[in-house]
């Protein structure tokens, strides 16, 4: 049966709350902006408001029976070739935890990549799960990890048969793809499922000249931010299900313990409106964007000083599989600077953010949503960057540890560690102590340090150069690292 993807159940509900003109005795309390400040009202405007209104004896009636907001994930699913989808506004990092507490329980195995963002580490802590590390693979030129191989989760679970499954990071913000085929049929052997964080992902459905979707690879559960490569609002995720591993019901049931029992309609509209501009415009704005990408692409490359690094610089042996061009990742070793300090400075005198930001890279991230205006701003800021790469140096130097120097030891759970009784003590002093805190450089907000790890001094040199030439760690106790939390006394 043909799906007529023109519907957006939630829109369209959305669209007749205000026809009927409905009069909410109910939260929210601004009611329909009729009670918000002034001010708030100008800087943020009205239809904010008006489009924030109960889920459940608002946008539906009480017991949901107009069936909108399934009706809404039916499509979704239907859109990217998954047998059941599920909303979240409470972002991926929610998304996440629900499908890791749905494959594993406390106290058992679960296979993980080590590049994992920080909230599979939240999830690990939250939830009492052994993590099994699977180490990236990791281009030791450019000091840039990819996603782990196949043959890396085969020799994982040999070591651990009694891991629950695996979960891997797929693409990763720097837009380099794994082999997800060959990783779901090593989980697939074994009858484990496989979980696939895609939150940089959510586009790839929608275009056969884009890396491989999670589920038509194979995964068992897929984990997309609607926010980060699509139209939706932030804190917009969506995970996807197929298979006969996972139980429907279970996924809801523990995505429902850890989420909000006031969803926001807001972020419910944009998903549901997204899907259906993917569904009948997709691959038209995709193949725009795509076309702009590689114009800008070229040159960039073109501008003495800048290399955008492509398909040739992340896939190979060792390397990434499948490569994201809308990631357009800048590499400014040429420059003799930190894209700490370029980041900053095109903030500053060209009023433009950038993405991912490292000891040697800036990140533009493309979509759908640009156009030859956004691409020029860019591209005069990066000539205007060259021109006055004098003054950002000398820029201080991160010593980034080599591969073998990366790894420190799990010498306890995170979830033992994190809630530990602690210690703050100074950065010098706190080489062969176990970390008891979660240390990220951010973005892209994968954790340099988990808690339960014995911490070492290249890694400690690391965050320390790192926070001296610009480098962000916002969930530090002190976000200085001037001290580290540790795990306290004997406990340690």
């Amino acid at each position: 049966m043909a799906v007529d993807h023109r519907q957006a159940p939630v829109l369209e509900a959305l669209a007749r709350y205000h026809e009927t003109d409905e009069l909410a005795f109910t939260p929210p309390g601004h009611k329909q902006a009729r009670g918000a400040d002034p001010e708030v009202r100008r800087v943020l405007g009205d239809a904010v408001f008006f489009g924030d209104v109960l889920a459940s004896g608002g946008l539906d009636d009480r017991r949901m029976r107009g069936s909108v907001l399934q009706r809404a994930e039916w499509l979704m699913a239907d859109a990217v070739h998954a047998d059941h989808t599920f909303f979240s506004t409470c972002g991926s990092s929610l998304s996440v935890k629900a499908a890791m507490l749905t494959v594993a329980s406390p106290h058992e195995k679960l296979l993980v990549g080590r590049d994992a963002h920080k909230s599979v580490v939240s999830g690990l802590i939250l939830c009492g799960i052994e993590p099994v590390w699977v180490e990236p693979q990791w281009d030791p030129v450019r000091h840039l990890a990819h996603p782990p191989s196949a043959e890396a989760f085969e020799k994982a679970f040999q070591e651990h048969p009694d891991a629950r499954g695996a979960l891997v990071t797929s693409p990763t913000p720097y837009g380099a793809a794994g082999d997800l085929r060959a990783i779901a049929e090593v989980c697939h052997r074994r009858s484990r499922p496989l979980v696939v964080d895609e939150a940089w992902g959510a586009h790839l459905p929608f275009h056969h000249d884009l890396p491989s979707w999670a589920m038509d690879a194979g995964a068992d559960i897929c984990v997309t931010s609607i926010h980060k490569m699509g139209s939706g609002l932030e804190q917009g995720s969506v995970f996807h299900l197929q298979g006969d591993l996972i139980d429907p019901a279970d996924l809801a049931s523990r995505a429902d313990l850890l989420g909000t029992t006031s969803p926001s309609v807001l972020l419910y509209a944009g998903i549901d409106g997204w899907r259906r501009q993917m569904a009948l415009h997709g691959t038209a704005l995709l193949s725009k964007a795509l076309d702009l990408t590689a114009e800008v692409r070229g040159a960039i490359e073109r501008i003495d000083g800048l290399h955008v690094n492509d398909e040739r610089d992340f896939c190979g042996p060792g390397l990434a599989v499948e490569f994201d061009p809308l990631p357009v990742v800048i590499d400014l070793q040429a420059l003799d600077t930190t894209g700490y300090r370029a980041a900053d400075w095109l903030r500053e005198h060209h009023h433009l953010d950038m993405h991912v930001v490292d000891h040697r890279r800036i990140s533009a991230q493309l979509t759908h949503a640009d156009d030859e205006s956004t691409a020029r701003s860019l591209l005069d800021a990066l000539a205007d960057l060259v021109r006055h790469a004098p003054a950002l140096r000398p820029a201080p130097r991160v010593a980034v540890p080599e591969p073998g120097e990366l790894r420190m030891e799990q010498a306890r759970l995170p979830r033992d560690a994190f809630f530990a009784r602690t210690e703050d003590v100074a950065l010098d002093a706190a080489e062969g102590r176990v970390a008891a805190e979660m240390l990220t450089p951010y973005p892209p907000g994968i954790p340099a340090v988990l808690p339960g790890e014995r911490l070492t001094r290249p890694v400690l040199r690391y965050l320390r150069t790192g926070i001296d030439a610009g480098m962000n760690v916002p969930d530090a106790a002190d976000t200085r690292l001037r001290t580290v939390r540790v795990m306290a006394g004997h406990e340690a």
